[in-house]
């Protein structure tokens, strides 16, 4: 029989409720679960069709069998030859064999009007009646069980002589509508009960049925096997009851001790078994300033902000002074300031760094998030939209790769209910996509970009609000002060900015010094790939490479990309007409002995 402790669900004790009152139930929900039980002083976990036999039987019902449209129907308590005396049915060892819904309703009216003892009927997979029979089947069935509900009345156990109780029938279905809604809207006569995910006590039970079963639990000292019985019941926050369920097997399969309980959690919730982060190299990370400083140059703030998260992100301290076993990403960085200042590159150093590839970069360009809805290609549509079955972009690549960096371009340009999703993002570390997968962001990185603060709205015209003449403190307060007016004022999401903290980083213009740097990288990539693609070496003779750097470099108000593009007008493009003239194949030495304006063009003088 099931205990009297105090996890029993609630949908099981309004069941208890309302048995003597209402003559059909309607299950819907988490109905493909595991249900904690105690049987004989041992905590089991049942399904649901066995846990409602149980229910029952410990209720005073002497029979309770269940049907399904293919097998037909079985008997899950009781006597067998009454059943089949009152039903008419004839039962094997699989049950009964297919039968047609007709038949259904003949023994639901059998069962409902039983005076031997208190009968219960369970009818499994409702959901599919409509999809497996023809309308007029269905329909039929539906009206005969509807007709049931409202002629149905409590009887008297002739056994016990306890109060009076329906003999009932119980439906289980995915959802709440996939009842007709002429059958279970308004009609007084059945309850719908919702099954939801497991909350709290229903883990701990779980957690401590199964738990025993995984190696190490015994012989741990009873205080630290408290402490992880708490780490798994609470790192499987949102599980169903037969996923914790499965972990432990997982643990036990994989020859996890107790001890080793959330490295088990972090395999099933990812699919994976290694952790790329415990495998980061300590010298590389110890120096990850200097690395990322030859990326992104003349950002010391961000680049040493960015190296502090990938230290603490190695021995997973992200969001430890919250909890204990706080899920959130490894780090959270929100990289503001003027363009072509190096923030998406320093995202994808970033990436290089830790995961040694760029592919590992997720970039999602938020501009193309600009309308309300758009936020179905990130989590997908939700169910019965077209579309429902292929899932959301950022849900598929975090699901096929936990172990990411994920670029949010320019986030202050997508829609402000697009920015919702990031709330549970940022706290949890997990996001439910429109089918209803949940995936985890504890491995992966979030980069958020902005220009915010660059320019504000004045007279009806657009002027800047920081100049390359303010010093970077000056840069920094009226920037930041910007963000924090448009998440508290601009679109009222203060709670975004709340949970970004204080990882907030402002880049600098790129200053003249600053330019020359990056213009002598730019350099050395041209010439590197001249001189191993094709032989050819190129030479400055005096002043050439000088007067280069000063047209390349005059013009920072586009920064990175200005000074990119300024190679190609005053370098790339005149080299690439000499070199047509002048190079026949092979290898061969060039010197670029000044550059003049030709008035249709830049020329350089070089032989």
């Amino acid at each position: 029989m099931i205990g009297d402790r105090d996890y029993k669900p609630k949908w099981a004790r309004e069941i208890e409720r309302f048995i003597a009152i209402k003559p059909q139930f309607l299950l819907y929900g988490n109905i493909g679960d595991v249900y904690p039980a105690e049987l004989g002083g041992v905590t089991v976990t049942l399904s649901l069709p066995d846990y409602l036999k149980e229910l029952l039987a410990n209720l005073g019902y002497a029979m309770v069998a269940s049907y399904e449209p293919m097998t037909g129907f079985s008997l899950l308590h009781g006597d067998r030859g009454t059943f089949e005396s009152l039903t008419g049915e004839t039962l094997g060892p699989g049950g009964s064999g297919p039968a047609p819904l007709d038949r259904a309703a003949d023994a639901a009216e059998a069962l409902s009007a039983c005076s031997v003892g208190h009968a219960a009927l369970i009818l499994r997979y409702a959901s599919r009646i409509r999809d497996l029979y023809c309308e007029t089947e269905a329909d039929s069935f539906f009206y005969r069980m509807f007709r049931l509900s409202m002629e149905s009345s409590p009887r008297m156990s002739p056994d016990t002589g306890s109060s009076p109780k329906y003999n009932p029938l119980f439906w289980i279905a995915d959802k709440e509508n996939d009842l007709p809604p002429w059958y279970a809207t308004g009609n007084r006569h059945i309850h719908a009960l919702p099954i939801p995910r497991p909350d709290n006590e229903i883990r701990s039970c779980i957690v401590e049925a199964v738990s025993p079963k995984i190696p190490g639990y015994g012989d741990m000292p009873p205080d630290l096997r408290k402490s992880n019985l708490s780490l798994f019941r609470d790192q499987t926050t949102g599980l169903l009851a037969g996923e914790i369920a499965a972990i432990a097997q997982l643990a036990w399969h994989e020859g996890l001790s107790f001890g080793q309980i959330g490295d088990a959690i972090r395999r099933y919730k990812l699919g994976i078994q290694e952790n790329m982060w415990e495998k980061l190299d300590r010298e590389r990370i110890m120096n990850a300033e200097a690395f990322l400083s030859l990326r992104v140059m003349g950002q010391g703030a961000a680049v040493r902000h960015a190296s502090d998260i990938l230290k603490r992100s190695r021995f997973n301290l992200s969001g430890a002074q919250f909890s204990r076993y706080s899920q959130r990403p490894k780090g959270i960085l929100f990289l503001a300031g003027p363009t072509g200042t190096g923030k998406t590159e320093l995202a994808r150093a970033i990436t290089e760094l830790v995961f040694g590839s760029s592919t590992h970069c997720i970039r999602f360009d938020m501009s193309e998030f600009g309308h309300e809805h758009a936020n179905q290609r990130l989590i997908g549509a939700p169910p019965g939209y077209v579309g429902y079955d292929v899932g959301g972009e950022l849900t598929n690549s975090i699901k096929q790769n936990p172990f990411s960096v994920v670029l949010f371009d320019e986030i202050e340009k997508a829609h402000p209910r697009i920015l919702d999703i990031f709330l549970q993002i940022l706290d949890d570390g997990r996001l439910t996509s429109g089918r209803g997968e949940t995936v985890y962001f504890s491995e992966s990185l979030i980069v958020f970009t902005s220009n915010l603060g660059m320019f504000e709205q004045a007279d009806g015209t657009k002027r800047p609000r920081v100049t390359p003449e303010m010093s970077y403190d000056e840069i920094s307060a009226n920037i930041s002060a910007s963000i924090d007016e448009f998440f508290k004022y601009g679109i009222n999401r203060p709670e975004i900015l709340n949970r970004i903290g204080k990882n907030v980083v402002v880049f600098d213009f790129i200053r003249p010094e600053t330019a020359r740097e990056i213009f002598g990288c730019m350099m050395d990539n041209l010439i590197f790939r001249l001189d191993d693609g094709y032989g050819i070496k190129i030479l400055f003779e005096g002043d050439a490479l000088g007067r280069i750097a000063d047209l390349v470099c005059a013009d920072l108000s586009m920064g990175g990309r200005g000074i990119g593009s300024g190679m190609e007008i005053f370098f790339m493009n005149p080299l690439s007409r000499r070199l047509s003239e002048l190079h026949s194949g092979g290898s061969a030495s060039y010197s670029v002995r000044g550059i003049r304006n030709a008035g249709a063009g830049w020329e350089l003088d070089m032989g």
